[in-house]
């Protein structure tokens, strides 16, 4: 028996030596993890197993070695939904979910979108894990969801995420899909890659090393994505319906700059996530 105290005391210390930016976070999960209990209950566990143990002080060196703490426990929340997670999908970050709450709000208000007769048809395209389709399906139970992405790795992973939601899922470019709905998508939203591929040093280990990079980088200014984004949301996006598109924090004025150049949006805004960085745009389709 090992006392849970010092057991993650010690994890704690080995973490953060390694640069972990959260190490008693990471700490508490994986051994909420391995003990198979939510973390608010480890407070009560006064000591711990040898074999759990030993299985701990293991996913604490795989995390060390700055392996993703959602593929260590195959998990990633996302809003209100679950989703499963692991080499060769995008791990869903927090500042997305502001994003997705955009893109509900814009479905629950109604002086928001004057959504058509009929459900309201949203498309997710770069969908990654699925993480933006699962949940406004799961906020907005009547809406039309269809969801798009390339790399066949993540395709499975959305695949298992939006088994039994009635998302249509597919697998290829963002870029072409979805020809038969155009003109009459409500809402578009993506979080597409938008990382210059001269900005390599500065993606956190996590993300460069067990992230696809084709989830992660958008030719030499980090805009190739969103200026293709821009083009296949004028021809999706019904007249007044709106997109979404997150981008890097440091193109709070590049990115909407694509979106205001073209003169197919109106209403061209950037919003900051929680930390009041710049973290999305969003548009209308103009009218006429």
């Amino acid at each position: 028996m090992v006392a849970r105290r010092a057991l993650l005391h010690d994890a704690e210390a080995r973490l953060r030596e390694a640069g972990v930016e959260s190490p008693e976070h990471d700490a508490a999960i994986l051994l909420a993890h391995v003990l198979d209990v939510p973390r608010s209950r480890l407070a009560l566990i006064e000591a711990v197993d040898a074999e759990p143990a030993e299985s701990f002080g293991g996913l604490v060196d795989r995390r060390a070695a700055r392996e993703p703490l959602q593929h260590l426990t195959g998990v990633a929340y996302f809003r209100h939904v679950e989703l499963a997670v692991g080499p060769g999908v995008f791990v869903p970050r927090p500042e997305t979910e502001l994003l997705a709450g955009w893109a509900i709000d814009q479905l629950t208000a109604p002086t928001r979108l004057e959504l058509r007769d009929g459900p309201a048809v949203v498309v997710d395209l770069c969908t990654g894990s699925g993480a933006i389709a699962k949940a406004i399906v799961d906020e907005v139970p009547g809406a039309e969801v269809h969801a798009v992405e390339l790399d066949e790795a993540a395709h499975a992973w959305a695949e298992r995420n939006l088994a039994g939601t009635g998302v249509d899922l597919r697998l290829g470019d963002f870029a072409t899909a979805f020809d038969e709905l155009a003109g009459r998508v409500d809402v578009v939203v993506s979080n597409p890659p938008y990382v210059p591929l001269e900005a390599w040093e500065s993606v956190a280990v996590e993300a460069r090393e067990h992230d696809p990079h084709l989830a992660l980088f958008s030719g030499d200014d980090g805009l190739d994505a969103i200026r293709a984004l821009e083009a296949r949301g004028a021809v999706l996006v019904a007249e007044g319906g709106v997109i979404g598109v997150e981008h890097a924090d440091v193109q709070g004025e590049a990115a909407p700059a694509v979106f205001a150049a073209t003169g197919r949006w109106e209403e061209v805004r950037d919003h900051r996530d929680l930390a009041g960085r710049p973290r999305y745009l969003t548009a209308r389709r103009a009218r006429g």
